[in-house]
């Protein structure tokens, strides 16, 4: 009935998942209220969503992003940064083509065709063009103004948004590259232009271009210490935190009430659909272990359909599956811990070995040798505003809920 050419769980491959689970609000953000107000000419900062490693942000902005496509929206692909690469390049290149898209190319403005060929000599040197003795303009204008032109283009065309995605922007450690590139968008973001209304009166209006970057936490510290204000004026930052158990079992309820459809052997006629369903408990059992991790929930629901043949998930099956997934699930969480700075690090293996209702900033700096309570105070304010880890309550508590669970217990070996 079932096997792995079928499988709906895609755990940590940046795809769209099928099985969805969650994030109603940022997909709500850009329903009801970012893409509406871009394409009605009204401002709205960009967004920046940043999470751990497995929180889902790349798959959460590639869903919206495949939607507003479907929909007729001009987007770019998911423009991946690489580490020690130049990002002007890759979104002047990525720009290029939505122009095509937006029949600039093919424009007989003499002025569109000298930036065109401006863009493409960026794409091809990127920052290093402004370097370049009588380079002409930085890097960073070119591209404001190609963007610009797109925007124009898609008013032409009406309702449609121009989205920028750009991911592992914690990559971007040139701070050069990183403040033209930033600078571009947003200043193409804030850009007005004057439109004609009905009755022939002249107004000023937004461009409908709206961009997402995602990456990792520490890209806020990284860009808000170079741009200051500028930057958190024109972007408006989200870290994901935890999915709650109910998203998770929402988004397993359909195999449970009226399974999940899947095609069986074709033989010689068409297709037939089955459908494979999943006991409660196996259902519980998946919720438990992902621990609120996008990445851990995938990974269980495919431990699990891989477990066994049949049409029914089984808790043995949910089980069988996750010790063949353990390792993977400790190595997750263990990457986690391995990227926060020391003093971060033993603030978070302090406060678990602390009872929960002793997990106050008191008991957690003298047990790490500081002799007062405030000398703890900005490391734990970085773990929950930057990281999203914990949450400063009374008493403190663990966000990361994998995380907890993996320095309080025997998860997830058990």
């Amino acid at each position: 009935m079932r096997s792995p050419l079928d499988s709906p769980f895609s755990p940590g491959s940046d795809t769209v998942p099928q099985v969805w689970a969650g994030r109603t609000s940022q997909l709500s953000d850009w329903r009801d209220v970012l893409r509406p107000r871009r394409s009605a000419g009204l401002y709205e900062r960009g967004r920046i969503v940043l999470g751990e490693a497995g929180s889902g942000k790349s798959s959460l902005v590639r869903r919206i992003t495949r939607e507003a496509s479907q929909a007729g929206d001009w987007v770019t692909p998911q423009l991946r940064i690489p580490s020690g690469t130049d990002p002007v390049k890759r979104v002047a290149a990525a720009l290029l083509e939505v122009a095509q898209q937006a029949g600039l190319a093919t424009a007989r403005e003499r002025r569109i065709g000298e930036l065109l060929r401006r863009v493409e000599s960026v794409a091809a040197s990127g920052v290093s063009l402004s370097l370049r003795p009588g380079s002409g303009p930085e890097p960073y204008t070119a591209l404001t103004e190609l963007l610009t032109e797109i925007g124009r283009a898609a008013i032409r065309r009406g309702d449609i948004v121009v989205i920028i995605h750009l991911d592992e922007v914690q990559n971007i450690g040139d701070e050069d590259a990183r403040s033209q590139l930033l600078i571009a968008l947003g200043d193409a973001l804030v850009h007005e232009e004057g439109v004609e209304a009905p009755g022939g009166l002249r107004v000023e209006r937004a461009l409908p271009i709206a961009v997402y970057l995602t990456g990792l936490p520490e890209f806020a510290v990284m860009a808000g210490a170079r741009t200051g204000a500028t930057f958190a004026r024109r972007f408006q930052t989200t870290t994901l935190g935890p999915l709650d158990d109910d998203s998770l079992r929402a988004a397993l309820q359909p195999f449970v009430t009226e399974g999940w459809p899947v095609l069986g052997a074709t033989g010689a006629g068409p297709a037939e659909v089955g459908r494979v369903f999943m006991e409660p408990a196996a259902q519980q059992a998946i919720v438990e272990r992902a621990c609120g991790e996008p990445f851990l929930f995938q990974l269980a629901g495919e431990r699990a359909w891989y477990a066994g043949g049949g049409q029914l998930i089984t808790a043995e099956q949910v089980q069988a599956g996750w010790r063949e997934a353990a390792p993977e699930a400790e190595a997750h969480v263990q990457r986690i811990l391995d990227r926060l700075p020391p003093r971060e690090h033993q603030f978070l293996e302090t406060m678990a070995e602390l009872a929960p209702g002793e997990r106050t900033l008191t008991m957690i700096a003298r047990r790490m040798g500081y002799d007062q309570a405030t000398d703890a105070g900005p490391t734990a304010q970085r773990l929950q505003l930057t990281r999203g880890l914990i949450h400063r309550g009374k008493p403190y508590r663990f966000h990361h809920r994998a995380i907890e669970a993996y320095l309080t217990s025997s998860w997830p070996w058990s």
